[in-house]
């Protein structure tokens, strides 16, 4: 009798205990659901009137300490003034601990790169000369309609292999298509493979730099990574421009949150277009 009191009763424990879980598993779901709303609503109205939400932040931080304190530092980057250089800047460190990341753009649908690709080789080309053992990652998935098998990555590898730059140097990250991917993807790279790195310098379009170096720094500190964007050069392009709120759906996208991200990208990105997140096509 005792025996089947016990099992009763050890039965009845572990219903409440799986109830618990269910209901644990449940708040944390709820946490970070609003946790997301909070961010989305800080990066926005920041983008939207250029100034931060101090409630927004403020309750994000109750709600979760952490990651409030990390989007407060992602505040302080946005904020931060970038001064863009037409070359490498001197004074970086001269071995490799050093990357030189170059941002990629939409091939041609034949799979060759277009003009503003290949600048944008020139002045990292001339950067990786003026830092011979820099690590050079080159980033950018296949963006070429006609021919799935080219990346923006690997042309730009092999244009830098032809000007005669050592291939061992370079690695093609060649799965990114948006910016925020590319900050993601290039730091699983160092991460992986050179953990030495401790500083980058972004390479890109003058109009594409301020937000490559908040989604790179974004990054680093989302993982808490102490790498950090100490330099860039860039092409002087003769159009091109990417919005305050462009680069909040890129912090949306680096968030996690990629089909908000998207639907902004479609509003505001006047440079080439994107595929569906899903698959869909444009």
């Amino acid at each position: 009798m005792k025996r089947r009191v016990y099992i009763i009763i050890f039965g009845i424990l572990i219903l409440i205990l799986a109830g618990a879980s269910v209901l644990l598993r449940l708040a944390e779901k709820n946490s970070r659901k609003k946790a997301q709303e909070y961010i989305e609503r800080l990066v926005v109205s920041y983008a939207s009137y250029g100034e931060r939400d101090e409630q927004v932040l403020s309750e994000l931080k109750t709600l979760d300490s952490e990651l409030g304190g990390k989007w407060s530092d992602i505040m302080d980057l946005w904020e931060e003034p970038v001064t863009v250089s037409e070359t490498i800047p001197e004074g970086l460190p001269e071995d490799d601990s050093l990357c030189l990341v170059a941002l990629g753009f939409q091939l041609n649908p034949d799979g060759t790169m277009k003009d503003e690709l290949i600048e944008r080789l020139k002045v990292l080309y001339t950067a990786a000369l003026r830092y011979p053992e820099a690590v050079v990652i080159c980033t950018g998935g296949g963006t070429a309609a006609d021919d799935p098998e080219a990346t923006e990555a690997g042309k730009m590898k092999e244009w830098l292999i032809d000007q005669g730059l050592d291939p061992d140097r370079i690695t093609a990250e060649d799965k990114s298509l948006t910016t925020a991917q590319n900050a993601v993807y290039s730091f699983d790279i160092l991460e992986e493979k050179y953990p030495r790195v401790k500083q980058i310098a972004i390479i890109s379009s003058d109009y594409h730099i301020a937000t490559g170096k908040l989604l790179f720094d974004a990054e680093a500190v989302l993982r808490d990574s102490p790498v950090r964007v100490v330099g860039n050069a860039a092409w002087h392009a003769p159009g091109g421009s990417l919005s305050a709120m462009f680069q909040a759906g890129a912090l949306i996208e680096l968030s996690g949150d990629v089909d908000t991200a998207f639907e902004i990208y479609y509003d505001t990105y006047d440079i080439h277009s994107l595929p569906d997140p899903h698959g869909k096509g444009p």
